[in-house]
């Protein structure tokens, strides 16, 4: 999408077009800090926002109990719904050509003379997996690219070639023998690489149930030389919801005014149709048929030797590590609006069909629910994401790039930010354009990217906020604001877009300005007074027991286990405003009289909400609305001047942060530095910086393993190597 969009001409292949964006797992958008990476890909000039948007069937803003810098959107989708609307989104966008076929091997031109050296690379435009905001984990394997196809007879690419370091892409092979050439090729493959499910004693290859895996790509891929591992998922049953005896749940409804995923949203469409999902609890009796059972497990008979989501473990997992725990939270989604099947959210196994049943059967509301599906384990192949550059390009292969589950990720959301970084930069490189690469003070999307080239990961990463140092900057407000711009410069934003942008970013300065130079009267102070003894308005619904995201097995609380209630203030997040309507009673604010409004802003118990009235008539251009109630839409514009104003010392705090870090990154690790020449560093820590050859000192330093001392080291040989080689170039003339 995002090739196409920059006026590439793109292809899209794939195993089944009616499955493109089919949702493997739970048909739900967003969560901590997922939504985040939706609200970036939107900003950006992305189409998932938009499409969860249209579908969405709840709408939930969590983590609203705590500082802005960690509210996080979510929605359940219709799963249907979201595949229908994806295709129809893609198929209506020019440039853009979707193919159904089976993508079996790269065409790859040697740097070395070879019998490839001699001929033409095909002409033509960035080639794609799936779309740039598909989940990984729904994707079958698959390549767009310029239809230029040829018969293998007619191909000059021999079958055994063996590219060595610095070869380029030249297109794919299709398993029918075509050739498709193409400047750039994406490879976004979900499971589906050499995918194993496994079901108890059970396993069969697949991409997902019911869909073939993809062996001859993922062989293919092994042999160019990138360094691969395994990894594991896993999915939870699905039950029939007219056999669920729902009285025995506590409801979980969505927000009444939802928040919309996209900037370019005015409302979301069914938010006048949103559904409940409820929640469930496991009992004694539900351990007790997991511990008897657990040796049947897979994952603990040794029938699976891959690595699973730390962070998502399946429900045998939880039984096993938290032996101490009496009970685990479950959801119970709906996958859509025409259809009875429910998600059991936090219930992942891979325990045989029969104990499966025997669980659902112990838990309270669920002793008569009908299984429609078996949960089930996948393991696939994943690719070593320190082989990639920042703009997600192979340092091998030229032009060949990757996004999604075969760097290493987990989810949908994380999938999207690669694909629609991979798309833009691989548009870029065929344009001959500098790459897009953000840094990861300015997106959560480039600290996906920096921990996955720098560090690597062993098991399947999923972005949490607490991997952002400075997430008071990287709020889902201020995304368009951080982003948009870059969006607009690559050719992803439309005019339209892009003056909507411009008139709100006017919007937000004018009423700060307002804010900062209005001072207080004892009108508005018995306005204020008056309208606090109103019902609490707040910014969402805060979650009732623990978002679908969040393990049960967590001992916190709260919704998300970044920090406990005592540390609820802090110079990375900001001190918490509660969302819940327990704000201190009504105050005597007569000490303010004449203060500016911004300044009794900062005051933790004051809201943008009890200054509606009084902004309503210094400023009512902002109000177009002749209504009372105030958008969502308003809302989170407001919401979004109040952050700027009551965080201001913390955010520049972490201004003055970030600008140091900026000094550090500054200073480049040239491509000519020798680290085997170093003295004082150890034979693995050389080993770890000559696996990733990082850029910058600062990129050196977040590699594990690498020691402040070993990052001094480089940037004293750095000076010396430089000495050495300006004097060998000056005795060489």
């Amino acid at each position: 999408m995002a090739a196409a969009r920059m006026g590439l001409k793109t292809a899209l292949y794939t195993l089944n077009v009616d499955l493109i964006a089919q949702m493997s797992c739970n048909p739900a958008v967003g969560g901590i800090a997922k939504g985040h990476l939706v609200r970036e890909v939107d900003a950006l000039g992305g189409i998932m926002g938009e499409v969860t948007d249209a579908v969405g069937i709840q709408f939930r803003l969590l983590n609203t109990s705590r500082g802005p810098a960690v509210w996080s959107p979510r929605a359940q989708c219709d799963k249907q719904a979201y595949r229908l609307k994806m295709r129809e989104v893609l198929e209506s966008q020019p440039n853009l050509k979707i193919k159904q076929a089976e993508v079996a091997e790269l065409i790859v031109e040697s740097s070395q003379l070879s019998a490839l050296s001699s001929q033409p690379a095909y002409g033509g435009t960035a080639a794609l997996g799936c779309p740039a905001e598909r989940s990984s984990a729904s994707q079958s394997p698959s390549a767009t690219c310029h239809s230029e196809e040829r018969s293998d007879e007619e191909s000059a690419f021999p079958n055994d070639h063996r590219p060595t370091t610095n070869d380029r892409v030249l297109g794919i092979r299709l398993r029918d023998g075509r050739t498709v050439g193409a400047q750039a090729v994406i490879i976004t493959t979900g499971t589906f690489l050499n995918g194993l499910i496994h079901c108890g004693e059970q396993q069969y290859p697949a991409g997902r149930s019911g869909e073939p895996n993809a062996v001859l790509l993922g062989e293919a891929l092994k042999n160019l030389g990138l360094r691969h591992c395994r990894l594991k998922t896993g999915t939870p049953p699905r039950l029939d919801g007219r056999s669920i005896d729902w009285s025995r749940f506590a409801e979980q409804p969505g927000d009444p005014d939802p928040t919309p995923f996209s900037f370019r949203t005015k409302k979301v469409a069914h938010h006048d149709r949103q559904v409940h999902c409820y929640i469930a609890f496991t009992t004694a009796e539900t351990h007790r048929i997991i511990r008897e059972n657990v040796h049947r497990s897979p994952m603990y008979s040794g029938q699976i030797k891959s690595v699973g989501p730390r962070y998502c473990p399946s429900i045998e997992d939880k039984i096993v590590k938290f032996p101490d725990k009496t009970t685990h939270q479950l959801f119970l989604e709906p996958e859509g609006l025409n259809t009875h099947e429910i998600y059991v959210n936090g219930m992942s196994t891979s325990l045989p069909v029969e104990v499966q049943l025997e669980i659902l059967k112990s838990i309270p509301g669920l002793e008569t629910a009908e299984m429609l599906r078996p949960g089930y384990a996948i393991e696939y192949d994943s690719i070593d994401p320190t082989e990639l550059e920042r703009t997600l390009e192979t340092k091998k292969i030229t032009g060949l790039f990757l996004a999604g589950q075969i760097n290493g990720t987990s989810g949908y959301e994380e999938a999207a930010c690669q694909g629609l970084m991979a798309g833009i930069n691989a548009a870029l490189k065929v344009k001959g354009e500098p790459p897009l690469i953000l840094d990861r003070t300015e997106a959560y999307t480039a600290i996906l990217i920096d921990d996955l080239i720098s560090k690597g990961t062993n098991e399947p990463y999923r972005m949490f906020t607490s991997r952002a140092e400075f997430r008071l900057h990287l709020r889902i407000d201020n995304a368009d604001r951080r982003l948009t711009p870059h969006g607009r410069r690559v050719g992803l934003i439309s005019d339209a877009a892009w003056n909507e942008y411009l008139a709100k970013q006017q919007r937000l300065a004018s009423l700060k300005q307002l804010l900062e130079r209005t001072k207080l009267t004892a009108d508005m102070l018995e306005s204020i007074q008056h309208f606090s003894t109103q019902p609490s308005t707040h910014v969402g619904t805060a979650a009732l027991g623990c978002p679908a995201e969040q393990s049960s097995a967590s001992p916190s609380a709260y919704c998300h286990p970044e920090r406990s209630a005592s540390e609820r203030s802090s110079a990375v997040e900001g001190p918490a405003v509660s969302a819940n309507g327990d704000e201190p009673t009504t105050a005597d604010y007569s000490s303010a009289l004449g203060q500016l409004l911004a300044q009794l802003l900062k005051r933790p118990e004051i809201t943008i909400e009890l200054l509606i009235p009084i902004l309503r008539q210094m400023q009512p251009e902002f109000f177009a609305e002749n209504t009372s109630v105030v958008s969502s839409q308003l809302r989170n514009e407001l919401k979004s001047v109040e952050t700027e104003i009551k965080y201001a010392g913390y955010l520049h705090q972490q201004q003055k942060a970030i600008e140091r870090l900026k000094k550090a990154e500054q200073r480049q690790i040239p491509d000519w530095f020798d680290y085997g020449i170093v003295s004082g560093l150890s034979r693995e820590m050389k080993e770890k910086l000559l696996k990733v050859r990082p850029r910058t000192l600062a990129q050196a330093s977040s590699i594990p393993g690498v020691t402040p001392a070993a990052v001094s080291l480089v940037n004293v040989y750095i000076e010396i190597q430089a000495r050495r080689r300006e004097q060998a170039t000056t005795l060489s003339s």
